[in-house]
């Protein structure tokens, strides 16, 4: 097998880095898999269950080997989405299958909203976007206390609302953020503050990702085949939830894949999910079954 390629490329307000890894079947159309704010080494995993396929991974923009180059503090999906609109088209093979993670399915929506040329098959798993959900105030407003607390208080306290709101099962309540704080020793995470604010997610990407509104209209119009999914384990949480709701503003079912949000992972940060059972799930949903 050939071995990856880690090519450089200056998009508006960024330099990315990214990588390809050339498959076993020539006339495969490329894969490519996005995280955010998870850098590609996140899917080192996944990519091994398509060594048939040319497989590229990336590192977002303020993330792992991509720097950002405008001094943002924040971004938008719309800006991610324009860094892998100039991504694919530097690829130079024409429209290319597409698998997003988490953030990565919220920027993906949008690189289809505005260049579905660009996407043949669109998989989005777990896109965490409050806006589209029934309750999308409070969710918001717990978003946002996340941000805040990062802001005030540093990462370990910041990270401990976050896990919580994640993990959280069914609607929000409108006072969250007066709810008692989690314990980040009951995470394991410090409760001290080190005096750093450049977390990709609790800073960065935080507020841009949940409250993204997907433009359904340019969706239902794209001529991107789209799938959306959530993991089997995941059920009632925000991200399943926004899902959902994502899938029927799409007009398609919603597709239920094995294990959690993170069910792709095979050790990567630590997290075990179903890789080998996920991936024949996204390879399903790729070639055009994808009943759930």
């Amino acid at each position: 097998m050939a071995e990856t390629d880690t090519r450089t490329l200056d998009t508006a307000g960024a330099t990315l880095r990214y990588d390809v890894r050339p498959g076993t079947g020539a006339e495969a159309r490329p894969l490519l898999l996005i995280g955010s704010p998870m850098d590609a080494t996140g899917f080192t995993t996944l990519a091994s269950h398509f060594t048939d396929r040319t497989v590229v991974t990336y590192d977002p923009r303020g993330v792992g080997r991509s720097e950002r180059t405008d001094g943002a503090a924040e971004s938008l999906p719309e800006e991610h989405a324009d860094d892998l609109a100039r991504l694919i088209e530097a690829l130079g093979v024409g429209p290319v299958d597409v698998f997003g993670s988490s953030g990565g399915a919220v920027n993906s929506l949008a690189l289809v909203a505005a260049r579905g040329d660009l996407v043949h098959t669109l998989v989005a798993h777990e896109p965490p976007t409050a806006q589209v959900l029934p309750d999308r105030e409070a969710a918001l407003g717990a978003c946002a206390d996340v941000h805040a607390t990062y802001l005030r208080e540093g990462w370990g306290p910041a990270m401990a609302k976050f896990l919580a709101l994640t993990g959280r099962k069914g609607p929000f309540p409108a006072n969250w953020a007066e709810e008692p704080a989690p314990d980040p020793a009951a995470f394991g995470l410090p409760a001290e503050d080190d005096g750093s604010r450049g977390d990709p997610l609790l800073g960065q990407n935080m507020r841009g990702c949940t409250s993204y509104r997907p433009d359904f209209t340019a969706l239902r119009a794209a001529p991107t085949r789209i799938v959306v999914a959530a993991g089997k384990e995941s059920e009632g949480e925000l991200a399943a939830r926004a899902a959902a709701a994502v899938a029927e503003g799409v007009g398609t079912p919603l597709a239920v894949f094995p294990s959690h949000h993170g069910g792709f992972l095979g050790g990567e940060f630590g997290q075990q999910g179903a890789p080998a059972e996920f991936a024949e799930a996204l390879r399903a949903a790729l070639d055009g079954d994808d009943r759930g």
